[in-house]
């Protein structure tokens, strides 16, 4: 976020021949770069580059000051309104209890409603991997124990010692 902010070329730092005057209060169009300092020397403001890569570069003649606030202003608020995901993690043994797997859906149902994501999988230790069915079962049953509220974004997968689901929360219909 710094960075992109500090790369704003501003005044004598412009070092294209024309630019492109945009701006409040300023003529608009095309002028030579000695032409367009002079128009924002006499408003006693900057010559701020917005555009680089136009042709010619597009500047705007502001207070470079506000420029940088409104900058940053609108940054936080795209952060803000960007969504963090949160994956949330459930393991289960090939032959996982009734009591532990009950305690364990309960946990991811509440995950689910918090908006969490959920990577359940089952953890083959030593020679375990020979119950790689008991194992798809185990996820099997715990995709249709959430099937109302969650949705799988990917099916039971062996990946090494670990077979691998990932659900998703249903959007809440308004």
């Amino acid at each position: 976020m710094a960075d992109e902010l500090a790369k704003i070329k501003i005044n004598q730092s412009i070092r294209a021949r024309e630019v492109r005057l945009v701006g409040d209060n300023v003529p608009q169009g095309v002028f030579s770069i000695a032409e367009a300092l002079r128009i924002a020397d006499e408003k006693e403001l900057d010559l701020v580059e917005v555009s680089p890569n136009a042709e010619p570069p597009v500047c705007r003649v502001v207070d470079f000051q506000k420029f940088l606030y409104d900058q940053k202003k609108k940054q936080k608020e795209l952060k803000a309104k960007s969504v963090k995901v949160v994956v949330k993690e459930v393991r289960f043994g090939p032959n996982t209890d009734d009591h532990d797997y009950l305690f364990k859906l309960k946990h991811a149902q509440k995950f689910i409603e918090e908006g969490a994501k959920i990577k359940a999988y089952v953890f083959f230790k030593g020679r375990s991997i020979l119950y790689k069915e008991q194992g798809e079962e185990v996820l099997r049953r715990f995709i249709t124990d959430l099937e109302d509220i969650a949705k799988v974004d990917q099916e039971p997968r062996l990946e090494g010692k670990r077979m691998i689901i990932m659900l998703s929360p249903i959007p809440k219909k308004r």
